[in-house]
């Protein structure tokens, strides 16, 4: 590493070891990031699809109603959550990278 190169900057875009992106070359810390909040908004989804079933299958409770309405706030707050965080590092390693 050379004296101009920041070293923040450098250790946002290193590799991680044993994590792939996409194209199979070794991910980013931030790419890791953006696949573990997207794992977990997917399995949020799939808790709410499996309500869903049950509610379209007679269980119209309202136990069962408020159940899906807490799991509905749940995936609009870990959604929130997912983008601020998301564009907050981006954000900053575009800062950073401009500082180099």
């Amino acid at each position: 590493m050379s004296n101009n190169v920041n070293p923040l900057a450098m250790m946002a875009v290193s590799s991680m070891p044993n994590a792939q992106g996409k194209n199979g070359k070794s991910a980013s810390w931030y790419e890791v990031m953006a696949e573990a909040w997207g794992k977990t908004l997917n399995a949020k989804a799939t808790e709410i699809e499996t309500a869903a079933d049950e509610l379209a299958g007679g269980n119209d409770k309202p136990a069962h109603i408020t159940k899906m309405t807490a799991l509905a706030q749940q995936m609009g707050f870990m959604s929130n959550s997912a983008h601020t965080s998301l564009q907050s590092v981006g954000t900053a390693l575009e800062t950073m990278a401009r500082k180099q």
